[in-house]
């Protein structure tokens, strides 16, 4: 089978890496960090009903595969996306997409792909690899979070694909319809830019006391009861979840900050416009913040303090003020663009 030509993209996060290496195959030269602000991917949600080892789901981006719908929804590009009930029906549909020369993304297990190593697998089922060919029984894998392209035995892969559990990936696999894509001589990023700031600000400043900058002021609320409620040890595997969730999981709460940061600069240097530039630039300033804020929680966990939880409550607080005052300037300047 024949493989086609591409570059592959090291990046940071899998998905926004898929979808900027997909789209710029095809001639649409938007990198990471323009993928993840065209798909408004930043948030910041706390999900006490959801648990991951016991301790409530905190994520710092959109739910998985909202990158790469909201990206191509952003393009009006058609997107293929398939799910399969049997595996070996998964496997042939992969294999019959590469025949017909497409290069092919999946959502797959992170534990069963072996040229991970060991150390850095676990069971997260919704890693994003790009497939760009087949040699004998080997497909050839575009993975952006690493730096050369690797290789997978098909037996490897077909595990990886149809892995049980929590965001099972049922062999999901997708594809961007090429008739769809539209002609980058006449791409206006201005209306686009806006839609996408006005969908971050929404999402920022949703009314819920879980999402946004309420949800960022709720856990502040929740580690300034921390000398009032649980165990030491209750509350080391706390805070060290909040830190594994900021700092490990994608490329954590500041470095998506960081990424936002970077699709603002482009877009005010696209568009000339000083008050997105000064938006980026406050934007990296509160990832600065949230790093701080995730070093003295390991300071807590490792010489707990009696005055500690006040302390990271108001570096909490202090993130979300600044955070507050950041989206509403991004709204007005998005409302004038």
């Amino acid at each position: 089978m024949q493989a086609p030509l591409f570059q592959h993209q090291h990046t940071a996060h899998c998905e926004s890496g898929v979808m900027s290496t997909l789209l710029r195959h095809h001639g649409i030269d938007w990198d990471e960090a323009m993928v993840f602000g065209m798909a408004a991917a930043l948030t910041f949600a706390y999900i006490p009903l959801v648990k991951l080892g016991g301790q409530p789901l905190v994520a710092y981006r959109m739910p998985p595969k909202s990158i790469i719908r909201r990206s191509c929804r952003q393009l009006g590009v058609r997107l293929h996306m398939r799910r399969f009930s049997n595996e070996e029906a998964g496997m042939a549909a992969l294999d019959a997409a590469l025949a017909r020369g497409e290069l092919v993304g999946l959502q797959t297990s992170v534990f069963w792909l072996p040229y991970f190593p060991e150390a850095m697998r676990f069971h997260f089922n919704a890693h994003n690899l790009l497939v760009y060919g087949k040699e004998g029984d080997d497909y050839l894998i575009s993975d952006p979070v690493f730096e050369t392209v690797q290789r997978c035995a098909a037996a490897d892969l077909r595990r990886a694909r149809f892995a049980k559990g929590a965001l099972a990936a049922k062999g999901l696999m997708y594809t961007l319809d090429t008739a769809s894509l539209p002609d980058v001589a006449t791409l206006d990023l201005r209306p686009l830019l806006r839609r996408a700031l006005l969908q971050s600000v929404r999402q920022m400043q949703a009314p819920l006391f879980f999402i946004g900058v309420r949800g960022i002021r709720t856990v502040a609320d929740k580690l300034a009861a921390l000398d009032r409620n649980g165990s030491a040890e209750a509350q080391k595997q706390w805070l060290g979840h909040l830190v594994r969730m900021q700092e490990e999981i994608g490329t954590g709460g500041a470095g998506f900050r960081y990424l936002y940061a970077y699709f603002l600069e482009q877009a005010g240097e696209a568009l000339a416009h000083p008050g997105l530039l000064q938006a980026a630039q406050a934007l990296t300033d509160i990832g600065d913040a949230w790093r701080q804020f995730a070093s003295l929680c390991v300071r807590q966990c490792r010489k707990p303090d009696a005055a500690g939880p006040a302390t990271l409550a108001a570096a909490l607080r202090d993130v979300a003020d600044r955070e507050a005052a950041l989206w509403q300037d991004i709204r007005q300047l998005a409302k004038a663009l």
